[in-house]
């Protein structure tokens, strides 16, 4: 129980530093922020039977996609922590270590690209989109961010939340 709840505060903290960067990217670069409706929709379809949309964005919306877009990206965020405990161990909560973390949330951009870019009608790694380099470019920026989000989270664990105690 104690690191299921060191797991989900890592993968909550790791998710926020996630919003955060989008914000600071849309500030600072112009980058508009993923819609978490659009991710809410094509879920919401998903579990209707439809994988694949031409664009996601117009395909018939969803009541409630907004609250499963967010919540989905929360859950997912929790389930990458659990990814990084799983293949480190559960003493990683107790003494993160960046590598692993940066490793982990790069590796997760695989998600985006091989899953739900695809799904939602931007092709494999943003291949369908007007400037595929770019976006692919944010991507790993972002997962790389989720990396560092998933260490910092770790380590301000250590000080608000002691497993072994």
């Amino acid at each position: 129980m104690k690191y299921l709840v060191g797991t989900i505060l890592v993968g909550v903290g790791a998710t926020a530093a996630m919003d955060l960067w989008a914000i600071l990217r849309t500030r600072l670069l112009g980058v508009p922020a993923l819609n978490y409706a659009l991710v809410g929709r094509w879920l919401a379809w998903l579990i209707r039977g439809r994988f694949r949309h031409r664009s996601i964005a117009a395909s018939p919306s969803v009541r409630g996609e907004k609250l499963v877009g967010w919540l989905a990206h929360y859950i997912i965020g929790i389930s990458f922590a659990a990814l990084l405990v799983a293949i480190c161990g559960t003493s990683w909560l107790e003494e993160p270590t960046l590598v692993p973390a940066l490793l982990v949330g790069i590796g997760t951009v695989s998600a985006p690209f091989l899953i739900m870019q695809p799904g939602m009608g931007a092709g494999i790694a943003a291949s369908r989109t007007p400037n595929p380099a770019s976006a692919r470019l944010q991507s790993l920026v972002t997962h790389a961010v989720f990396g560092a989000g998933l260490y910092a989270a770790g380590w301000l664990g250590t000080f608000l939340y002691q497993p072994g105690v």
